[in-house]
């Protein structure tokens, strides 16, 4: 069974559910970095459900990492991590050894330089990016113009309360919801 104690020191997120369930994922003390909550991930993943199982996974700005390795915990396929802070992204790799996940890949990159590069099609995007950053709209349309998203893709896309981010029309609003601060919203893409 892995080690699932956090690193002493800072905080900690806990994977709600799926065969990682009770695993903590250290939250360094480094500013505006703010995981989702367990609260909004159990409700998130209740909505995927139905889909998780194989989903090729894209958590783009990971932070922790929480959202992915929750996926994975689920039965997600895979899941490809893009982490530009060292910091956090030495971290995800440390996450991802420790709990023994294989199907996981922590990618030290700037997100608009990764969605750059040439283009490998997810069913499931995590776009959660640093709120004060305000990158929701050009990440989307990156995503969508670029060819990162499978036909009938699934995007969660998190942001302050009040904040409805402009996304590409193909994406449909499947479920919404808020928790605090947060407002988070699953997408279908639509061809």
């Amino acid at each position: 069974m892995p080690n699932t104690k956090p690193k002493s020191g800072g905080n900690s997120v806990r994977i709600v559910a799926g065969h990682l369930r009770g695993s903590r994922l250290h939250v360094p003390d480094i500013d505006g970095l703010r995981p989702s909550p367990d609260r909004v991930r159990e409700t998130l993943f209740n909505w995927l459900a139905p889909w998780i199982a194989g989903m090729r996974c894209l958590d783009l700005y990971a932070g922790t990492g929480a959202l992915g390795i929750e996926a994975l915990s689920r039965g997600a396929g895979e899941c490809v991590f893009v982490e530009r802070d060292r910091t956090l992204w030495r971290l995800l790799q440390d996450n991802l050894a420790r709990l023994h996940i294989t199907n996981g890949r922590a990618i030290h990159r700037d997100a608009a330089d990764f969605l750059a590069a040439t283009p490998q099609a997810f069913d499931l995007v995590f776009l959660d990016p640093p709120f004060p950053a305000n990158l929701w709209s050009a990440s989307a349309q990156a995503l969508e113009e670029r060819g990162w998203l499978c036909d009938a893709a699934m995007i969660y896309v998190e942001s302050p309360q009040g904040i409805v981010p402009a996304v590409p029309a193909r994406w449909i609003p499947h479920r919404e919801g808020h928790a605090g601060a947060v407002r988070y919203a699953l997408y279908r893409r639509i061809v």
